[in-house]
């Protein structure tokens, strides 16, 4: 038999609200320009390339970019990139990932993506 919340409250069960329940890995989402981050960190590296991009040192600033990796025609995974951008001077784009800690499914996305677009992530 399953319980509602509120039948198992009733009866004295104790459920954590999950509101103070922290994440895997102690991130705090943060609103930033009507924007949503995983992280205060990732919302701080968004506000430095804002202001980067305002003085025009960055161009064609980008969040939340998908990479499709796919073998032989085969999708293999996706991966989403922070922010991708332009340096001035260069033509050639930057894909950015914040990193607070490197999971083993990340390690394995990153080498993905050298070998498959010749793409070498930077990380912050």
């Amino acid at each position: 038999m399953r319980l509602s919340v509120s039948q198992a409250r009733k009866l004295g069960v104790v459920i954590p609200d999950l509101k103070d329940t922290p994440s895997k890995y102690r991130s705090h989402k943060t609103d930033l320009d009507g924007r949503t981050f995983q992280s205060k960190k990732e919302a701080a590296r968004y506000h430095d390339l804002r202001l980067l991009e305002s003085k025009g040192r960055i161009t064609e600033l980008k969040l939340q970019v998908p990479f499709v990796i796919a073998v032989n025609g085969v999708k293999i995974t996706k991966y989403i990139a922070d922010f991708t951008y332009i340096e001035s001077g260069s033509t050639e784009v930057i894909v950015e990932d914040v990193k607070g800690y490197r999971t083993p499914v990340y390690n394995l996305k990153k080498k993905m993506m050298l070998a498959v677009f010749g793409i070498k992530i930077r990380e912050t």
